[in-house]
């Protein structure tokens, strides 16, 4: 294995930074003050206590009825003492074949009280830290994992690139509109449950490649989901409204939307008909306005998928094993998450946009993230890997202004390789004591010398 602590950029201050996007023809800018991520954001009838997100990062470490274990307790509850004003939490499958993987959280009536204790301590673990004013916002991330599905895929649309990544031949059965009622009941119960177990909003996901977000781009899928603009959203703006009439309309229900799938037309989103490489927003920005009609107060937007182009959506340093090298330098995918979510920000001043692409920056992120947020390109700075490797990140940014070179994520892509090894994911760099032999042991058996 490579060494995961030497990165291409030696990392310096914001004068290294901007010799570095010169040479790379690319406009990020840095400021000195970050005291901007300090500030306190409304969303909805709720006040984040600061600027600063903790992105939704799968730990795999729940059991086989989809409880959260107890490496999940440790994560949320190192997040909530680290001072995280917003904390979005992992996927949580809407149905027992909507898992990604065998230990995926799945909630349901015989394990809403388990999720709700795990983020009631939660909150408690950040009001005991920082009083009643730090309580954090947190979000509930409901999810089908459509065509990622274990141990059986389920598609909404034959693609030939991701048909080929999972496996599936071209007879393969693709879901039907039936079927797809029937999740949409789904989603809506498991939102209730989560309003039960006491979290604050839940989030339909819309990205990555999973099943709502490949019925966005699901233009050659016929029937009610498919094919014109308003059958390919009706599955998400549906459940919204569902939730909405079904549960109240005070009910707070948020999305991760990616914006930009970098797949080939006609299977990609938010893509150039005639160059996959190159966003075209039209689309997105008009779903964005759906979503504003129906008052959707934050947006967490995204990109690509991690599983066939991560380079697009999580700029790395050294892929994981049996990944591809970037094809690009990762400050490319950093300024483009950035630029991306600016323009949707732009263009939705009234919604509050988390931001994404910052781990890579390391030490550099408070002063790039307060750039970004006071220059309107988004309301949140979140942080997926770097939170894994750093949970007090925030706390620290807070307090000293800066973070700590030796504790900061280093984009070896360590974390994902556990999770492609079929183990429980965290950070084997600054969390080495946990996932060190996680990883170990999953590399012995994924080269079948047994375990370590």
């Amino acid at each position: 294995m490579a060494d995961p602590l030497a990165p291409q950029f030696k990392w310096g201050g914001p004068g290294e930074l901007k010799d570095l996007a010169e040479s790379l023809s690319l406009s990020i800018h840095t400021s000195e003050d970050v005291s901007v991520l300090a500030e306190p954001v409304r969303v909805g009838p709720l006040t984040a206590p600061n600027s600063l997100a903790v992105h939704p990062m799968e730990g795999c470490d729940g059991d086989a009825d989809g409880r959260p274990g107890e490496l999940t307790a440790r994560r949320y509850r190192r997040f909530a003492a680290g001072g995280a004003g917003l904390i979005w939490a992992e996927a949580i499958a809407v149905l027992p074949e909507a898992r990604a993987n065998p230990r995926q959280l799945w909630l349901n009536k015989r394990n809403r009280d388990d999720f709700a204790r795990l983020f009631g301590g939660l909150r408690g673990c950040a009001v005991e830290g920082r009083g009643a004013g730090g309580r954090p916002i947190v979000v509930a991330q409901l999810t089908h994992s459509g065509r990622h599905s274990r141990p059986r895929p389920i598609i909404v649309q034959h693609d030939p690139m991701r048909d080929a990544y999972v496996n599936v031949p071209g007879d393969y059965s693709v879901a039907t509109d039936e079927y797809l009622d029937r999740v949409q009941e789904a989603f809506v119960a498991a939102a209730r449950l989560a309003f039960e177990a006491g979290f604050d909003a839940v989030d339909i996901k819309a990205c990555h490649g999973y099943l709502i977000g490949e019925l966005l781009a699901a233009h050659t899928r016929e029937g009610r989901y498919g094919g014109s603009f308003e059958n390919r959203t009706r599955f998400l703006l549906d459940v919204i409204d569902r939730i909405h009439s079904e549960l109240g309309e005070d009910r707070m229900v948020v999305t991760r939307l990616g914006v930009f799938d970098a797949v080939p037309y006609p299977h990609g989103w938010g893509v150039d008909r005639d160059d996959p490489t190159r966003p075209d927003l039209t689309e997105p920005k008009r779903l964005m306005a759906c979503l504003a009609e129906r008052r959707v107060p934050m947006v967490n937007v995204t990109l690509a998928s991690p599983y066939y182009n991560p380079h697009y959506g999580r700029p790395y340093e050294r892929p994981a094993a049996g990944g591809y090298e970037s094809p690009e330098h990762p400050l490319v995918g950093v300024c483009r998450a950035i630029d991306l979510a600016g323009e949707m920000q732009a263009a939705f001043p009234g919604i509050a946009v988390v931001g994404t692409g910052y781990s890579w920056l390391r030490t550099l992120l408070p002063h790039v993230g307060a750039w970004s947020k006071s220059s309107g390109r988004a309301t949140f700075i979140g942080a997926g890997r770097l939170a894994l490797a750093y949970p007090d990140f925030a706390a620290d940014i807070i307090r000293t202004g800066r973070l700590d070179p030796q504790k900061v994520c280093v984009c070896c892509s360590g974390c994902t390789e556990i999770m492609r090894d079929g183990g429980m994911a965290g950070c084997v760099v600054r969390d080495s004591a946990i996932y060190g032999p996680i990883l170990r042991q999953g590399r012995s058996k994924r080269q079948g010398r047994g375990p370590a």
